[in-house]
């Protein structure tokens, strides 16, 4: 079988931490020929450690020179969609990082081209391939807890400044941003995978911090703008009784609290939506709590994104609609969008999105 080649758009903390060290694990099925980044040294650095034959710091010139079949896209939120259209445009597959663009509006452009061009297009984050969210749709659909009619999410992302955090932070922090496109898209697609889509939204958002001066890094000492709403609280109804809460913020220095909880009338399941070597907590009417072990992934923990580019190696390979949907991800965008207009508003709003 011919092999998957991939260009890498970003080579930031993300693609260091997370994306690089696992792609050894595709080896016999596919490779990184290009990559691009926006600091020479660092793209180089990147490309010298990995093998990666081609580099560039512009990626217009990068995806008009590569003969790669697809585009592992990593660049900062408020870059989704501009690359994401140009590695289409060029006639690459795309694996994008979440969210796949900062407005429905901006989506639904790269759905359209996605979908004209008859690309494969798998949006993270890709915890429904995750084994504890795995886990814990199969218990939904035993009804091991019964009928479930509220639950809970939680995007946590931490007071800035950030230790150990290998790029600009700045990004995360401005227009287009913030906590609930960064964290709280984890439990918005974990909640929506398992209960369905959401009918309605209302949101109370606010914005706490002004600024903050990066400790360590690269960029220490550099003193980032806070732009992007830091605080929020929304009420979705997902239809049939069904009411969840979900919160995203930096302005929590730490919880306790499950960043996902599916209340049912005879149990209830607590997860971890990010780390795969993370258990699943059960109670159920009679038993007690109950603490599941799954199988590892590839990854022994952490956040195993690499499952969703090996998700986009099967989808072209064996040409199948990606579960890991754009429809899915614009559901999660429109939910928060919708959020913040709600807030501003002070008024309930109807998702009109369906995946």
């Amino acid at each position: 079988m011919t092999k998957i080649k991939f260009a890498l758009l970003g080579c930031g903390d993300v693609a260091q931490r997370d994306y690089l060290p696992e792609f050894h694990r595709l080896g016999h099925r596919a490779e990184i020929v290009a990559v691009c980044g926006r600091t020479e040294a660092r793209v180089r650095a990147v490309a010298d450690q990995y093998n990666i034959p081609h580099w560039s710091t512009d990626y217009h010139n990068l995806l008009n020179e590569t003969d790669a079949d697809a585009v592992i896209n990593l660049t900062p939120i408020q870059w989704h969609k501009e690359t994401t259209l140009a590695a289409l445009e060029a006639g690459k597959h795309v694996y994008t990082e979440k969210p796949v663009a900062s407005t429905v509006a901006d989506g639904q452009r790269i759905q359209k081209l996605a979908n004209s061009a008859g690309l494969k297009l798998v949006c993270a984050p890709c915890v429904m391939l995750f084994p504890q969210v795995r886990y814990a749709q199969a218990l939904l659909a035993d009804g091991a807890i019964g009928a479930v009619y509220s639950a809970r999410g939680y995007g946590h992302m931490g007071v800035p400044p950030w230790s150990g955090y290998n790029s600009d932070p700045s990004p995360f922090f401005a227009k287009g941003g913030g906590p609930a496109m960064d964290m709280g898209v984890y439990p918005l697609h974990v909640l929506t995978g398992l209960l369905g889509p959401a009918q309605r939204v209302t949101a109370m958002v606010t914005k706490v911090l002004d600024d903050f001066i990066v400790e360590d890094g690269p960029v220490a000492g550099k003193r980032v703008p806070v732009e992007a709403d830091d605080n929020w609280q929304m009420i979705l109804d997902f239809g049939h009784h069904c009411l969840v809460s979900l919160a995203a913020n930096n302005v929590v220095y730490g919880t306790r609290t499950p960043q996902v909880e599916l209340h049912g009338l005879k149990g209830t399941i607590a997860l971890d939506p990010i780390d795969v070597a993370s258990p699943v907590e059960i109670l159920q009417a009679g038993k007690g709590w109950d603490v599941v072990k799954l199988a590892q992934t590839g990854r022994a923990a952490g956040p195993d994104h690499h499952l969703g580019i090996e998700h986009l190696v099967d989808c072209i390979q064996e040409d199948r609609a990606p579960l890991l949907s754009i429809e899915h991800a614009l559901h999660v965008v429109e939910i928060i969008e919708k959020a913040a207009l709600s807030a501003r508003e002070n008024r309930t709003l109807a998702i009109e999105s369906q995946f």
